[in-house]
């Protein structure tokens, strides 16, 4: 049986660049570092409360550039209160908090290579 997701990759440019803004500014937790070898490191972070990774793969290795729609959801406990956290540290959101279709709330926001990423409020 299949139990759940392990991770996903998402493609940078620099591999400590990203952990600093996941760990730093995202307040997530480096997950694995290990080297494999003199041109691959495996490099994964996730969000405080577990769940799925984001392995941090560079582009040599993954076969495709930084940035883009990463088409990955993360959740929030308190939407508005990281929306002004996050845009006072400097990460860049497409639009402000916004009511959606289906009554939560959202917003997009990108990584410094332009990985974007959906923000929901937890329902």
């Amino acid at each position: 049986m299949i139990t759940r997701v392990h991770s996903t990759t998402i493609v940078v440019s620099d591999q400590d660049k990203a952990l600093d803004f996941y760990v730093n500014t995202l307040g997530w937790t480096k997950a694995i570092d290990n080297q494999m070898g003199p041109e691959m490191r495996s490099l994964t972070a996730r969000p405080p409360a577990g769940g799925a990774e984001l392995v941090l793969g560079l582009s040599g290795w993954v076969g495709r550039e930084p940035g883009g729609e990463t088409h990955i959801s993360l959740i929030s406990d308190d939407i508005d209160g990281d929306y002004e956290r996050l845009s006072a540290q400097g990460v860049q959101f497409s639009q402000p908090v916004e009511a959606m279709p289906w009554g939560g709330k959202g917003t997009h926001f990108s990584d410094p290579d332009g990985n974007t990423f959906f923000l929901a409020d937890e329902q």
